[in-house]
């Protein structure tokens, strides 16, 4: 549809009306309503035929933007065609059966800035001729950034979901939809007098579990998935109802579309404000925003504007991906008297959330060697400002994803930031290249030791076979100090790095024999620092012999198998005589990770390390750290997840975690959605923050956990 020239040319086009150029500026409003039209048509047809933008959301946005607010200077350009007179698509088309809407879908407008929201307030007063100083009451929710969704309840049963397609019709799923367990298959509508509901929501997958599911998929050596959102609405659109339920996909309701008795007379009416329809929604058992926490009934516009500002602060606590907040005039006959237009209702607003992709040049690539000897190059990007951070590199993770993201030294391409956490390439933009850009080309021999890779059948990973490769030596002992292996406080990656350079380290043993005395002569170390590691150093020679296993580097051995290895064994060595069916009667052990530690205890010269490390001190034998605790089936705290945080001034940590362990309960280490309870001491710090913004946390004081347990 588009030759490279052209595409080159639109693109650059884009980026002068995004910059307010003044050559721009200075064309005829004329032209510059057709150039617009123009570019907002490449740009949709990037995004929905292709389903590749080159564009991020917020970029396309301003140039719709600009092309509203030129239209709304001159009414005589606004024409039928006009990209502002439709409702937008966010679906492709598919073999999914088209459905039609009870009433159409429409979009939100948007805003970037406190100012817009103090004109849009404006604007709702202008139309309801109300006194600029007069208040309006507002809804303030966030806005999910997931795959819209529309449900009919007919007799309080679910009978229909669909997607939302292009706002008029949508795609058929309700298989998918029953499968989703935030969905009630049925819902009292009956006993507040509705017989036909449709409700509108946004189909989300947390953050957590989208980065466990990518990590599953990494050891799987599968592509890995670009975000959250495309997760979500990828899930939602499986031909296999099955397979969407494993992926785990929640739906939050935000509004109804729509609502009759059964004679058909509309119901909506009986609702007052749209805080009502949703408090209505939450008491029939739907997910919505929690009131107070997530969303808030705002008095006024300023109100709005600081509730706005709060959560894009600390929107990366939150457990799900938001792009923004949604506010809504709050009385719905005030609604009713503001009206839509066909693009969007008058009476709300999108406040859109800074951007979180950006497009750079990737100029080079290197290539890490790991623990196991995985090769995984790494791009060196032109830095860039994503989300608050400064991305300069990138992990690409494999061979197979530079080839099927088609990457090339000295593209263009776009990233973001997947769960507002890890920096993610999207795509190379190819229309943007100039003819300079050079294949990536994956080594054949290891970068650290010239040993030839080998790459197993099914894996997507090249490998370093040479057990003996510096690269390897040295993550293999920076994994075995780190917190989740031996736990040596005060000896990290940079420290680490260090003493091998020195040459004081250069296998596992040497971490127990360090001169302290030259130690404490170091540089940015002293006699208190050479003590401290000495300590910890002394520390971890007692630890329990699964942690000992963990920090062997074993492939595919991680902490959870070396507890359940660990249990059955007296003393380490034992390993050395097990053969791959020895390990059949424990279960979850697999063949894979059979064979890995059957091989591992086979070397000799493995055998000779973990030998001279008992003789130096480490603790081979097991200790009662590693055998299994019986379940605790009745407490105060059965089933629960706990985290302390902060110091407690009655216990110490270690204390108050075996309390919580009698009570029933499960120490975790973060603040996720999978905790239920945070004991929070002095000084509590992000911990609690984070708790706090999700929600859905308890929050005790270490008196009130205290008098919990202790009243059993």
């Amino acid at each position: 549809m588009y030759s490279s020239a052209q595409q080159k040319e639109l693109f650059d086009r884009s980026k002068a009306y995004l910059s307010h150029a003044s050559s721009v500026q200075a064309l005829p409003y004329t032209e510059q309503n057709d150039q617009l039209r123009q570019l907002i048509a490449y740009h949709e047809w990037r995004y929905y035929i292709l389903n590749d933008p080159i564009l991020s959301d917020e970029e396309y946005d301003l140039l719709y933007k600009q092309l509203e607010a030129l239209e709304a200077a001159h009414p005589e350009l606004v024409t039928p065609d006009s990209p502002t007179q439709r409702v937008s698509s966010d679906l492709p088309e598919s073999d999914f059966p088209s459905v039609a809407h009870l009433t159409p879908m429409l979009s939100l407008a948007n805003s970037y800035n406190a100012e817009d929201l103090l004109e849009f307030d404006q604007q709702v007063k202008r139309m309801l001729n109300m006194s600029e100083t007069e208040d309006i009451v507002y809804a303030v929710e966030p806005k999910f950034d997931g795959g819209s969704i529309a449900l009919v309840y007919e007799a309080d049963q679910l009978v229909r979901g669909a997607t939302r397609g292009n706002g008029e019709m949508g795609e058929e799923m309700t298989a998918n939809a029953r499968v989703i367990r935030s969905i009630p298959l049925r819902a009292a509508f009956s006993e507040v007098g509705m017989y036909r509901v449709e409700l509108r929501g946004e189909v989300l997958i947390r953050k957590d579990k989208f980065l466990k599911i990518n990590e599953e998929r990494a050891e799987e050596g599968l592509s890995l998935f670009a975000n959250p959102r495309n997760t979500a609405t990828g899930g939602l659109r499986m031909k296999d109802p099955k397979e969407v339920a494993v992926r785990g996909l929640e739906a939050f309701i935000y509004t109804f579309g729509y609502a009759v008795d059964a004679a058909g007379n509309n119901q909506l009416d009986t609702l007052a404000t749209h805080t009502e329809s949703l408090d209505l929604l939450a008491n029939l058992g739907f997910k919505v925003p929690l009131a107070s926490k997530e969303r808030k009934r705002c008095g006024n516009i300023q109100e709005v504007v600081a509730f706005c500002l709060q959560w894009e602060k600390g929107r990366e606590a939150y457990a799900y991906e938001v792009d923004g907040m949604v506010v809504k005039v709050d009385n719905r006959r005030l609604q009713e008297r503001a009206g839509s237009t066909s693009h969007h209702p008058r009476w709300a607003i999108a406040y859109k959330f800074a951007a979180k992709q950006a497009t750079t040049e990737l100029l080079e690539v290197v290539y890490q060697i790991g623990k196991i000897g995985s090769v995984t190059p790494v791009a060196k990007v032109a830095p860039v400002q994503l989300a608050g951070v400064m991305i300069s590199s990138i992990s690409l993770h494999n061979e197979d994803f530079i080839r099927d993201k088609d990457l090339r030294l000295g593209d263009q391409v776009l990233i973001e930031r997947a769960g507002d956490v890890i920096p993610y390439i999207v795509k190379s933009l190819p229309d943007l290249r100039t003819g300079r850009e050079q294949p990536i080309v994956f080594p054949t021999h290891c970068p650290s030791c010239g040993t030839p890779l080998e790459r197993g059948e099914g894996e997507a990973a090249w490998r370093c076979p040479n057990y003996q490769c510096p690269a390897q030596v040295l993550q293999r002992i920076i994994f075995h100090v780190s917190k989740s292996a031996m736990d040596i406080d005060g000896m990290g990656p940079q420290i680490v790095e260090r003493f091998v350079e020195l040459g004081w380290v250069k296998t596992l043993p040497d971490i127990y024999r360090l001169d302290y005395d030259k130690i404490a002569e170091l540089e940015g170390f002293g006699p208190k620092s050479a003590e401290n590691l000495r300590q910890a150093i002394e520390k971890a020679k007692h630890n329990p012999i699964h942690r000992l296993l963990h920090s062997l580097s074993i492939h595919h051995l991680g902490k959870k198998v070396s507890q359940l290895l660990a249990a059955e064994l007296d003393h380490v060595l034992e390993l050395r005589h097990w053969t791959p069916e020895t390990f059949t009667h424990i279960k979850d052990i697999g063949p894979t990770v059979a064979e890995n530690v059957t091989a591992y205890f086979a070397r000799p010269e493995n055998i000779a390390m973990l030998e001279e490390l008992e003789a130096l001190g480490v603790n081979l034998r097991a200790t009662e750290a590693d055998r299994p605790v019986a379940a605790v089936t009745e407490g105060p705290l059965v089933g629960k997840t706990i985290l302390f945080t902060g110091t407690l001034s009655r216990m110490s940590r270690k204390e108050a975690q075996e309390k919580a362990i009698a009570a029933g309960a499960k120490n975790i280490s973060a603040v996720s959605g999978n905790l239920d309870i945070l004991v929070v001491g002095e000084k509590a710090g992000s911990k609690l923050k984070k708790a706090q913004a999700l929600g859905t946390v308890k929050i005790y004081t270490e008196d009130e956990f205290l008098a919990l347990v202790d009243g059993q």
